[in-house]
């Protein structure tokens, strides 16, 4: 209940444990890139209002609604982590948008085991979304029943922003080079932006003679700071020596899409004179052909003046809120799907729509006399006009983000449609298309896009090559001529937009067309036949699952066994442990779902980052390099032995085999050895199961001989391998997309464990992410891997890529490539010796 029109107490929308957004199991929520609040851990069926105030956004699907309270603060209430992907069943909403809410009043009702069973986690969150005008304090952090009191919220002072922290301790000062390509753009500007907000210091950073707030995306951009640059950073505050070493960490450190491949080299547009064709860039390949639709971009109507100007500034910041609940559901759909491209385009989209530089603007165009949407239009020409006179071709491509922004917020403003009329399989044209043009068009399967202007380096072209929809840019305003309704060729690989092909020619895409689906369908026919080389090696392509279901499609996508299930899947997300028979249950289904084909079966790995709500374990400061896998069976082995006495009464015992997670010694595989013999005597069997060991550190690679002596097989997970042999944090936002499996190191360590598992006639597999790369099936084949576990729908395209190979050649030039330098020499010597397509 409100204690005055500033503070207010807000109730428990749910019974459950209480968390603090630090240990809820999600990186953008403990982030607090969402906002500042509170989890509950459900144990209810229904959310409650926890304060009186009218909803004011309602998520499409479900499970979601945003309130905004009788003093000003907008709380989202969101039920469940990643639960946007169960597109609505299983939630109920009880209001709309717009309702008059009392504090305790039901808003929504969900299947609580269904949806428990279906997405990440049922921790629920109660985020501030505007709490750079709030305070919250938790008044328990015990467990609550609905309506207990839960959090308190206070209006921000003056005294507790950091306005005033600049008067407060010392000023220092660094310099750095700036490591991002292409300069400090929108997603590096957006990622300072947030380092810099983690501090009470105040910061800028100065180049050429200016200066601009870290606080502000488009101050940074104005700089318009180039790759390589040397800028100095200065931070003045209680804790300004942290702030300074963050920030030039920040600066210092590439994104993660930047380490990656870089764009398609963009083909010059050919100015030269060719009937019916328009010569742009290449965004994203591909030859498709189909109608022409235009798309028009929001037109605003003329500005008649007389407005009040309370009013305008409250539709401003109406609008601003409903576009960032928005791009904030957006991202937490990328993550879902681990689409980190988008995570960092929206990301930035998130930081342009919080910037001063473009509210500031906006809201005093207000005050002098503007509507809102032509105050929020006129704030975003001034700045793509600013970013376009820098004279850098990437920058200016970044004006397109603003675009975007600007077309979100006058939709918001002006009610207009969303979705987009355009037929499947339609080629769309437009000046100039935004990220969210681009997934809403994806979504509606058009079959490719052109723009008259746009870049091959922009986000709608990062984003384009990511869905795989042939996309050219840069084709000039003759494009807008074209009459809708025609039929066109879009060949992005030539950078050519054909206007009037023949009957003939559109036959020929179409033929193209038609075989590439026919190689997939091929592809997919012979997937359940054996995967043998050229010259009669066998690989065994397995599929990685996680549930019964999964493995079902494995079977039908022809499968030869599962390669990895992860049995994760039963312990987390549950406030108490499966017994021993829920387990059983679950591993014969997966058995029973794969026919007569073998069955890995890894032991649980939890623990470090992957905690139970069951199972307290001490917090760590390095997770990564913590009590999990193995480990946590030999501080808990109950656990381990009550999975193993499930595993063991599987049937047919054969089929199922066991594999081991984080081992880095030969005692610990036989302890486990012991135990299962053991529990299988407690059983009376006797027969056991084969037990593998899991090769994801590389003191097992180094053992593998050793090890190789007492397992039955070895499995190697090239993840973890991976980022432990190349000390790199594979979820680093900067260092990601560096953690590359085709690293040499990483193959004289797959090389070093085929060795070794051969002079004990063991079989090695691998079930990292490196099984699921085609570019990396001729290396794998040739460094001794005889076992590859993909995902489900690879299976086919695996299977096809070993049949194309001649194994003894794969052993020679893969010999060769253990000596190179880099991963990235590594991927270039393969695709010259074993191209794809």
């Amino acid at each position: 209940m409100p204690n005055n029109n500033k503070e207010l107490t807000l109730s428990a929308p749910l019974s459950g444990p209480v968390l603090t957004l630090a240990n809820v199991p999600d990186a953008v929520f403990a982030s607090g890139a969402m906002g500042d609040g509170i989890a509950i851990d459900p144990l209810n069926d229904t959310l409650y209002a926890p304060c009186d105030g009218e909803v004011i956004h309602v998520a499409r699907t479900g499970h979601a609604v945003t309130l905004r309270a009788d003093n000003g603060a907008e709380l989202l209430l969101h039920l469940g982590l990643d639960t946007v992907e169960l597109q609505g069943d299983g939630f109920s909403m009880l209001v709309k948008e717009g309702a008059r809410v009392s504090n305790g009043q039901a808003l929504l009702r969900y299947d609580l085991d269904s949806v428990a069973q279906r997405c990440k986690s049922l921790v629920s969150l109660l985020i501030i979304t505007n709490g750079e005008h709030f305070q919250a304090r938790p008044i328990t952090l015990k467990g609550v029943k609905v309506g207990e009191p839960l959090l308190h919220i206070v209006s921000k002072t003056p005294g507790e922003t950091r306005d005033d922290e600049p008067d407060v301790g010392v000023e220092v000062f660094g310099q750095i080079r700036i490591a991002h390509r292409g300069g400090l753009h929108a997603r590096p500007a957006a990622l300072v932006r947030q380092t810099a907000q983690g501090f009470k210091s105040r910061s800028h950073l100065h180049f050429s003679g200016r200066s601009a707030s870290c606080d502000s995306v488009m101050g940074m951009m104005g700089l318009a700071i180039t790759e390589q640059a040397e800028v100095h950073v200065s931070c003045r505050g209680s804790d300004a020596e942290a702030a300074l070493q963050a920030l030039l960490k920040t600066l210092s450190t590439a994104l993660a899409e930047e380490a990656h491949a870089e764009a398609p080299p963009a083909k010059a547009p050919s100015r030269s004179a060719e009937a019916g064709v328009l010569h742009g860039v290449c965004a994203a390949p591909g030859l498709v052909s189909g109608p022409l639709v235009r798309l028009q971009g929001i037109q605003l109507p003329e500005d008649v003046g007389g407005h009040d100007v309370a009013e305008q500034r409250q539709r401003l910041h109406d609008a601003l809120a409903n576009v960032s609940r928005e791009i904030q559901l957006t991202l937490e759909n990328a993550k879902a799907r681990r689409h980190v491209d988008e995570q960092a385009i929206f990301s930035a989209h998130l930081a342009l729509l919080e910037d001063p530089v473009l509210l500031d603007a906006a809201y005093l165009s207000i005050e002098q006399g503007c509507a809102a949407p032509h105050a929020w239009s006129r704030s975003i020409d001034v700045q793509c006009q600013v970013l376009r006179q820098l004279q850098s071709a990437l920058l200016a491509e970044r004006a397109n983000d603003l675009h975007d922004l600007r077309q979100r917020v006058l939709r918001a403003l002006l009610d207009e449609a969303w979705q987009f009329d355009v037929p499947a399989g339609a080629i769309v044209v437009a000046q100039e298309l935004t990220p969210s043009d681009l997934l809403q068009l994806s979504a509606q399967g058009v079959a490719g896009v052109c723009m008259a202007e746009g870049g091959a380096t922009s986000h709608v072209a990062i984003l384009a090559r990511g869905k795989g929809l042939p996309c050219l840019v840069a084709l000039g305003e003759a494009l807008l001529a074209q009459a809708p309704g025609q039929s066109v060729v879009v060949d992005a690989d030539g950078g050519r937009l054909e206007l009037s092909p023949s009957a003939e020619r559109l036959m020929q895409v179409q033929q193209a067309q038609k075989r590439r689906a026919a190689l997939r369908a091929e592809q997919q026919t012979l997937a359940h036949t054996p995967a043998r080389t050229v010259d009669g090696v066998q690989v065994e392509v397995a599929a990685n699952v996680a549930s019964s279901a999964e493995a079902s499609q494995a079977f039908a996508n022809g499968a030869e066994g599962v390669g990895l299930l992860r049995t994760e899947f039963l312990f987390v997300d549950r406030h108490t442990a499966p017994d021993e028979e829920e387990q059983r249950q679950a591993y014969q289904a997966v058995l029973d779902a794969m026919g007569d084909r073998p069955v890995i079966i890894r032991t649980i790995d939890v623990g470090g980052d992957k905690q139970l709500d069951y199972l307290p374990l001490p917090a760590e400061a390095n997770p990564v390099l913590g009590l999990r896998g193995i480990r946590l069976a030999q501080a808990r082995p109950e656990l381990l032995d009550q999975q193993l006495r499930a595993l063991l009464q599987t049937r047919p015992l054969q089929r199922c085999r066991i594999l081991l997670p984080m081992v880095t010694e030969v005692g610990e595989l036989l302890h486990i050895r012991q135990r299962l013999d053991a529990l299988g005597n407690e059983l009376g069997l006797d027969e056991r199961p084969q037990l593998g060991v899991m090769i994801e550190v590389p003191a097992a690679a180094l053992l593998a001989e050793q090890l190789a002596e007492h397992a039955d097989f070895l499995s190697i997970g090239t993840n973890d391998l991976s980022q432990y042999t190349l000390a790199m944090d594979r979820d680093h936002a900067g260092l990601a997309a560096r953690v590359d499996a085709l690293h040499p190191a990483l193959l004289r360590l797959i090389a070093q464990t085929c060795d070794g598992a051969a002079k004990h006639g063991r079989w090695v597999g691998v079930c990292g992410a490196l099984a699921s790369d085609p570019l990396a099936t001729p290396v794998l084949i040739g460094l001794g891997v005889r076992e590859l576990s993909v995902s489900p729908p690879q299976v086919g395209e695996i299977k096809d890529r070993v049949r194309h190979l001649d194994a003894a050649q794969c052993r020679r030039v893969s010999t060769e490539l253990l000596n190179l330098a880099s991963a990235a020499a590594v991927r270039q010597a393969c695709h010259q010796h074993w191209p794809l397509g």
